[in-house]
């Protein structure tokens, strides 16, 4: 089996210089992909190896890539924090692990916020995806909280005048 999926990834690498082939860090059965990431590396071809998440599984991938072939390592923050871990500690971790492999690179994946966008440019991450609705967030990097807390304030009093709602205001005492 590993030797039809090494195929494939060969052909799926002479499409392009820009081609990454990605690979689960594990199958269905919980085996590791070390071997099948070995090979290919060793064949020249650029992996992506997804769906980690731990510092562990990281320093495993490292080990099986080939020195001179780019590789791209893509750790699930996102899915770490929705475990109510931070990411952050694992995802620096991360990039030490990866110093002996300097044609690898790290993506922070599935960010829900803002934030992580900061957080992995300050652990060093190479790459972070992000959607649209956090992309549009940017806007409001440095805004000043007071305003916003009006902003706030004024949505809520839309939002229920909307709903049909009537606020009574009193002068203050």
């Amino acid at each position: 089996m590993i030797v039809k999926v090494v195929c494939i990834g060969l052909q799926l690498a002479s499409w392009g210089k820009n081609i990454y082939v990605k690979i689960p860090a594990m199958n269905t059965k919980r085996e590791f992909s070390g071997p099948l990431v070995e090979r290919l590396s060793r064949a020249g071809v650029q992996v992506n190896v997804t769906a980690l998440m731990t510092v562990d599984q990281v320093k495993r991938v490292t080990e099986r890539l080939a020195q001179e072939t780019p590789a791209i390592i893509s750790v699930f923050a996102g899915r770490i924090a929705d475990t109510g871990r931070d990411p952050t500690p694992i995802m620096a971790d991360a990039v030490r692990a990866m110093r002996t492999k300097p044609k690898a690179e790290l993506i922070w994946a599935s960010p829900r916020e803002l934030l992580n966008i900061f957080q992995a440019a300050q652990v060093g991450c190479h790459i972070i995806t992000a959607t649209n609705d956090i992309l549009k967030k940017l806007s409001l990097v440095g805004k000043d909280l007071d305003d916003y807390s009006l902003e706030t304030v004024e949505m809520f009093y839309k939002d229920a005048k909307a709903a049909g709602y009537s606020i009574a205001t009193r002068a203050a005492a």
